[in-house]
């Protein structure tokens, strides 16, 4: 997404994302999805699972279960980054580790959906695109933050050479 794409990366692309439109977008967007899977499952999707076969039932369990998890990690983070947006948070402590999600876990949440309610298919989909566009924003916002460190290369030490003697 390039929001590290100036020598100040990390710190400085978690700020301007987080005041950005396409943070608010993605915010509106997460819980959007949450309160409609809240809805699909606490009403129809409860209907639906009572049609299905055992076997089936047992998998629209695990899927919703699932579901609901990958949800909690995508409205906390956006909650978290929320809270930095409003001042009610540091940027240092939002990108602890125990904040932070992992493009494994986005990976894990893949499950079968033969034989599920279409909707929940679709809810699952939706949430499994929008769990991997936050982890991958995730990565590029803080976990590369701290490998941003300087580092010994040849083109680290010309930029710190070109600096010392008033080059840009």
């Amino acid at each position: 997404m390039g929001f590290q794409d100036s020598e100040e990366a990390g710190a400085g692309g978690a700020e301007s994302f987080v005041q950005s439109e396409v943070f608010a977008r993605t915010f509106r967007e997460g819980m959007a999805l949450v309160e409609e899977t809240a809805n699909y499952l606490d009403g129809e999707g409860r209907d639906a699972s009572k049609q299905l076969s055992r076997d089936v039932a047992l998998a629209y369990a695990g899927a919703s279960m699932r579901l609901t998890t990958q949800l909690m990690q995508i409205a906390s983070w956006l909650l978290v980054l929320r809270a930095v947006r409003e001042g009610e948070m540091v940027l240092g402590e939002a990108s602890e580790a125990k904040y932070r999600l992992t493009p494994s876990e986005a990976a894990s949440v893949k499950f079968k959906t033969e034989g599920l309610p279409e909707r929940l298919v679709g809810l699952i989909d939706a949430a499994h695109q929008l769990y991997s566009r936050i982890s991958r924003l995730d990565g590029e916002l803080f976990i590369q933050e701290k490998s941003a460190d300087p580092k010994n290369d040849a083109a680290a030490q010309q930029r710190a050479l070109l600096k010392a003697f008033g080059g840009r």
